[in-house]
C-alpha cells in the first residue's frame, strides 16, 4: 500500500545529520585520531609481551618475593610460558587495545591539534617541542587511566577479573570511585615527560637530514630509526616513574604517598630496583612509539596532511 512522500523535514534531517557527518569524517582532527588508533593497534598486538615481562619483573622486587636473587626477563618469560602456555603472553591484551585504540587517537588528535593552533606558521623549538609532547600525553594518559589500571593488573598475574568492563566496575564497587584515579600521579610523572622528551628527540634528529631524504622512498625507514633513538632515550628517563606506577597499581591501599613507594623500592632494591623491567620496558615503548609514528606520520602524509 502506498503510504505517500515522506515528511519534508524528516527527509531535511537525514540530509543535514548526514552532511554533519561527512564534515566530521573529512576533519583534519578525527583523521588524525583514525591514523593514531590505528598506527596504536598495530604496534600494541606486536609487543604486549613486552609489557608484561617488564610488568612481571616489576613486581619481583626483590629475592624474598622472586624466590632468586637473580631474576631476569628471559627467566620470567620461560616462567609464563610454562605456566599460562604462550597465549599466556598476551595477557592483558584486552584492556590494553581498549586502551591504546582510542588512548593513542585522542594522543595524535590532541597533538595534531596543539601544533596546528600554536606552530601553524613556525616550527617549535626544542622546549616548545617537549611541551606539546607532554601536553598530548597528559590529556590521553588522564582520560585512559581507569583502562591503564586494569591492564597493569592483568599483567601481574595477581587479579583473576573476567573482563576489563567487568574489571572497571569491580574496582569501583570494592575500592570507590576514586580508585579508577590510581597512581594518576605516577603515570603523569612517567608519561608526559616519556612523551615530551620522544618528541623532542624525535623530531631534532629529523631535522638533522636534508629534505630530499625526509621526502625520499626511505621516509618509513628514515622514521623508524629516529623514533628508536629517541625512544631509547626517553624509556631510560622515565623508568624510575613506571616502576614506581605498577607498585602503586598492583598494591592499592599498601601505599598512602608516592613517597612511601619510592622509600619501599629503595629499602628492598636499592638504585637498582627503579631500573627493574628498563630492558623490555624501553624495547617495548621504543619499537612502539616507532612504529606508531611511522604509520602515524604515513597515513597522515596519504591523507595529504601535515603531522
Amino acid at each position: 500500500m502506498n503510504q505517500g512522500p515522506q515528511p519534508v523535514f524528516s527527509q531535511n534531517t537525514t540530509l543535514q545529520t548526514s552532511k554533519k557527518m561527512e564534515v566530521l569524517l573529512a576533519h583534519p582532527v578525527f583523521k588524525a585520531f583514525m591514523c593514531g588508533s590505528l598506527s596504536g593497534t598495530c604496534s600494541t598486538l606486536l609487543f604486549q609481551p613486552l609489557d608484561l615481562i617488564k610488568t612481571r619483573l616489576q613486581i619481583l622486587q626483590n629475592s624474598v618475593h622472586s624466590g632468586s636473587k637473580h631474576v631476569g626477563m628471559i627467566t620470567v618469560l620461560i616462567n609464563v610460558v610454562r605456566t599460562e602456555k604462550i597465549l599466556g603472553l598476551w595477557k592483558g591484551v584486552s584492556p590494553s587495545f581498549v586502551r591504546c585504540i582510542p588512548g593513542v587517537g585522542i594522543y595524535f588528535s590532541t597533538y595534531f591539534s596543539l601544533k596546528q593552533h600554536f606552530f601553524s606558521e613556525k616550527a617549535p623549538t626544542a622546549l616548545e617541542l617537549i611541551c606539546l609532547g607532554a601536553g598530548a600525553r597528559t590529556v590521553a594518559a588522564t582520560f585512559m587511566l581507569p583502562v591503564t589500571l586494569v591492564k597493569t593488573r592483568f599483567e601481574s598475574g595477581k587479579y583473576c577479573y573476567s573482563s576489563v568492563f567487568g574489571a572497571l566496575r569491580s574496582i569501583y564497587q570494592l575500592e570507590g570511585p576514586r580508585s579508577l584515579f590510581t597512581g594518576l600521579t605516577a603515570t603523569l610523572l612517567r608519561d608526559a615527560p616519556f612523551s615530551g622528551i620522544y618528541v623532542m628527540f624525535y623530531t631534532q634528529t629529523k631535522r638533522m637530514f636534508p629534505a630530499e631524504v625526509l621526502s625520499s622512498s626511505y621516509t618509513p625507514l628514515l622514521n623508524f630509526s629516529c623514533g628508536v633513538f629517541a625512544g631509547v632515550l626517553a624509556s631510560v628517563l622515565t623508568q624510575p616513574a613506571d616502576v614506581i606506577k605498577t607498585q602503586v597499581q598492583v598494591s592499592p591501599g599498601k601505599f598512602r604517598q608516592t613517597g612511601e613507594v619510592v622509600s619501599f623500592i629503595f629499602q628492598t632494591s636499592g638504585l637498582a630496583g627503579f631500573f627493574r623491567g628498563v630492558v623490555p620496558r624501553s624495547l617495548r615503548r621504543t619499537l612502539m612509539a616507532a612504529m606508531a609514528w611511522t604509520v602515524y606520520e604515513q597515513l597522515m602524509t596519504k591523507m595529504g596532511l601535515k603531522s
